[in-house]
C-alpha cells in the first residue's frame, strides 16, 4: 500500500514568501503526557506551555513516531515511519563494529527531511539541542545535522553530559564548544533566540524554521536549586522535586523563546509546535534513572511500550495569525504530520517517489476541517518492554499484536538475516481497544465478536507487511 500526499494542493496561496509563517518545532525528551498543567498535573507549573495550548490547538490524541528517542526524531524529521529509514531503536555513539551493525545506524543523506524541504523553499533553518540521529556524531563517516538541511546547528549526539547542568558536549556547526555554564534547555533555547534575532535583523523578509530539541526531562536530570526548592513541599523525595523542577525549567525556556519572538515582532506569524519524542522513563529502570518521576496520566505503559503511554504525547499548535484559540481536537494526529503540514504552509510539493506516512493538518488551521486519516498510524518496535511489538491506531481503535506468539526475539537493529525473520513473522495475540471509551487500554475487545474485528486485524497485518517490506537492513562488518 502506498499513499501519496501533494502538499501544494492544500494551501497554494501560501507560497508567497511574505505570507508564509515561520515554523518552530519544540521537542521534549521523555516528557510524560501527564506532566503538563494543561493535561492535569497537580503540581508542575507550566504556564507558558499551557498558554500556547489554550491560545491555539491542543490535540488530545497526538502520537510520536516511536516509543523511544532516535527513531522518534527520524520519523518527525522525515514524515515517514522511522523503520523506512532503518532506525529501529535508540542509537548508541560508537565507531566499533557490532554484531547487529548498530554502529552504522544514521539518518541517511538520501532521506528527505523537513529541514531540507524548507531550506530549498527559501527558509533559513536552525537546529538546537539533542540530535541523536547518528552513531558517528560530528564525524565525516556519517551525515550530520547540516546534511539534514540545517544552516546552523548546536547539538549533542545523545544526552547533555555530564547532566543538564553545565554541559560539556555541545558541538556548534562541527566545532566542539566545551563547557557551557547553565542548564541545557536554557542553552538550547538561547541558541535559537540568538540565531533568530540575528536572522530577523539581517533578513526580515525571509521566513525561518527552528527545530529546538530539549534534552529535558531525560536523565541525568539536573535542575536549578531555586526551582527544586519550590517543589520540596509537594513531593515524596528530593529526586521527584528535581524532576518537577526540570519540567518547570523547560517551561521557562519556552516562555523566554516566545517573549523573544514577540520582541522581534514575528510571533504573530510563527507556528509553534510543542510535543515530545516518547512517553516518560520508568523510575529506576536503570541505575541512573532515579529522577524519572514523569507520569502518563490516564495512559497505560511508558517509554519503550507500544501501549499508548509509550508514544501518546503532547500535541500543541500555536499560530496567532493562522489558528483560532481554545481548540481541543480529539482526532488522532502524529509527529509524522509535521513535515506534510510544513509543506502545505510553505508551498512545497513533497517528492512523489517516496511513501509519506503523515498527512497535512493545514486544513485544521484554515477552516477547522480535520482531515480524514485513511491510512492507519502503525508502529513496529522490536525492542519493546511489553509483549506486543506491533501497534496500530485507526479512528477510535487501538490494535496491538505479538510476533510469532511472543517468540520473536527482541531486536535493537535489523540485519539482512533478522529483517528476513521480521518479514515472515506472523502477527498473533491481538488486543483491540476502543480509545474513545477506554483510553487506558484496559478492556481487550479482541474476543468479543466486534463487527470491526476482522477489518482491524486485516488492516494491521497489511500495514505491518507494507512497512516491513519497505524497511532496510544494516549489514554487519565482517573481519
Amino acid at each position: 500500500m502506498r499513499y501519496m500526499i501533494t502538499c501544494l494542493a492544500i494551501l497554494p496561496t501560501l507560497a508567497i514568501a511574505d505570507q508564509r509563517p515561520n515554523i518552530v518545532v519544540i521537542l521534549c525528551d521523555d516528557l510524560g503526557y501527564g506532566d503538563l498543567g494543561v493535561h492535569g498535573h497537580p503540581h508542575i507549573q507550566t504556564p507558558n506551555i499551557d498558554r500556547l495550548a489554550n491560545e491555539g490547538i491542543r490535540f488530545t490524541n497526538f502520537y510520536s513516531t516511536a516509543p523511544v528517542c532516535s527513531p522518534s526524531r527520524v520519523g518527525l524529521l522525515t514524515g515517514r515511519s522511522p523503520n523506512r529509514a532503518g532506525v529501529y531503536d535508540w542509537i548508541p555513539e560508537s565507531n566499533a563494529p557490532k554484531p547487529d551493525a548498530r554502529e552504522q545506524v544514521h539518518l541517511r543523506k538520501e532521506e528527505v527531511t523537513i529541514g531540507k524541504l524548507l531550506q530549498k523553499a527559501g527558509y533559513a533553518t536552525c537546529m538546537s539541542g539533542k540530535w541523536h540521529c547518528n552513531a558517528a556524531f560530528n564525524s565525516d563517516k556519517q551525515p550530520q545535522p547540516g546534511d539534514a538541511g540545517f544552516d546552523h546547528w548546536l547539538a549533542t549526539q545523545n544526552n547533555a553530559a555530564p547532566s543538564h547542568e553545565n554541559p560539556v558536549n555541545y558541538v556548534r556547526n562541527g566545532k566542539p564548544v566545551g563547557r557551557i555554564e547553565g542548564f541545557s534547555c536554557q542553552i538550547a533555547a538561547d541558541e535559537v533566540i540568538n540565531w533568530a534575532t540575528d536572522h530577523v535583523q539581517k533578513h526580515a523578509e525571509q521566513p525561518f524554521f527552528a527545530y529546538l530539541a530539549f534534552h529535558e526531562p531525560h536523565e541525568p536530570v539536573a535542575s536549578p536549586a531555586e526551582l527544586v526548592e519550590q517543589y520540596a513541599g509537594v513531593t515524596w523525595h528530593p529526586d521527584q522535586a528535581q524532576y518537577y523542577a526540570n519540567v518547570h525549567n523547560v517551561d521557562l525556556a519556552v516562555g523566554k523563546l516566545v517573549a523573544a519572538l514577540n520582541k522581534l515582532g514575528v510571533a504573530e506569524n510563527t507556528l509553534i509546535v510543542f510535543t515530545a519524542d516518547n512517553g516518560p522513563e520508568t523510575l529506576n529502570r536503570y541505575r541512573t534513572a532515579n529522577r524519572s518521576w514523569g507520569v502518563t496520566g490516564h495512559l497505560r505503559g511508558q517509554k519503550l511500550h507500544t501501549h499508548d503511554g509509550g508514544f501518546h504525547v503532547a500535541g500543541i499548535f500555536n499560530w496567532p495569525n493562522g489558528i483560532k484559540p481554545a481548540q481541543v481536537i480529539d482526532a488522532p494526529a502524529s509527529a509524522l504530520d509535521l513535515l506534510p503540514t510544513a509543506c502545505s504552509l510553505a508551498g512545497i510539493d513533497f517528492p512523489k517517489n517516496r511513501t509519506l506516512d503523515g498527512i497535512s493538518l493545514a486544513s485544521v488551521f484554515t477552516d477547522n476541517n480535520v482531515p480524514i486519516r485513511t491510512k492507519p498510524l502503525v508502529w513496529a518496535y522490536y525492542n519493546g518492554i511489553n509483549d506486543a511489538r506491533v501497534a496500530m491506531r485507526h479512528n477510535q481503535w487501538k490494535v496491538l499484536a505479538r510476533l510469532n506468539g511472543g517468540n520473536f526475539p527482541k531486536r535493537q537493529n535489523l540485519t539482512p538475516t533478522t529483517l528476513a525473520e521480521a518479514k515472515t513473522a506472523a502477527l498473533t495475540n491481538f488486543e483491540i481497544y476502543d480509545i474513545n471509551t477506554d483510553p487506558g487500554e484496559i478492556v481487550n475487545l479482541a474476543d468479543r465478536g466486534l463487527p470491526e474485528q476482522l477489518e482491524l486485524v486485516t488492516a494491521i497485518r497489511a500495514s505491518y507487511q507494507e512497512l516491513v517490506n519497505d524497511s532496510p537492513a544494516w549489514t554487519p562488518v565482517t573481519k
